[in-house]
């Protein structure tokens, strides 16, 4: 009989649902009365702890489903005592469309994603309607989703799909309209001559 492999001890500063096949309610991700951000695919975490350390007055959520970088995120939390970022082991489509709980997320980020160049792989793209529609249902009233590329034709299509799904309210993005630390991704690609594009989307207030 194969022996069974001990259960995986998660870092204190991970977070694992109760639950992964129900949604959640906001009181189990987020103090009373802190606005929640989500950092969808987190990486590294460079973003992710800079936006906690910039803003302690926020809850973060970082979506990682690599179990190395998971681990090595929450390290650095806990080296630098972050009481306000945590991170969840998952896919993001699922997390995104599945278990965060509605009107909850004050900022949702997507910051350079698998931009899937190849026609046939377009379906795996996250930016979809479903996706956009998700979205938009996390999002509290007047709540914002932030989305960056380096690819110039997921841009372009990120732009069609959102002026398709017609629900969000574009904002202008200049540079220094708020701190927004650059990812690991973003200094090395623009040490290479590259830039990003920028889309950063309001859910209004009043229903659409």
């Amino acid at each position: 009989m194969e022996a069974q492999r001990p259960a995986r001890i998660p870092e204190p500063q991970e977070f694992v649902p109760a639950d992964y096949f129900r949604r959640l309610e906001k009181h189990e991700l987020v103090r009373e009365g802190r606005p929640l951000e989500i950092d969808l695919g987190c990486g590294d975490g460079k973003f992710l702890l800079e936006m906690a350390a910039q803003y302690p007055e926020r809850d973060f959520i970082g979506v990682e489903r690599l179990l190395g970088r998971v681990r090595k995120v929450c390290k650095r939390i806990g080296k630098q005592r972050l009481e306000n970022a945590r991170v969840l082991r998952l896919e993001s489509r699922y997390t995104a469309e599945w278990l965060l709980p509605r009107e909850s997320v004050s900022r949702l980020h997507l910051l350079c994603p698998d931009p899937w160049p190849k026609l046939r792989h377009h379906r795996r793209r996250l930016i979809q309607e479903d996706f956009l529609q998700a979205i938009w249902d996390l999002l509290e009233p007047g709540g914002e989703f932030l989305f960056k590329t380096d690819h110039p034709e997921y841009f372009e299509w990120a732009e069609e799909k959102v002026v398709a799904f017609g629900k969000f309210e574009r904002l202008d993005w200049p540079e220094d309209a708020f701190f927004y630390p650059k990812t690991d991704f973003q200094l090395l690609w623009e040490s290479e001559g590259k830039t990003l594009q920028g889309l950063r989307l309001r859910k209004s207030a009043s229903p659409a």
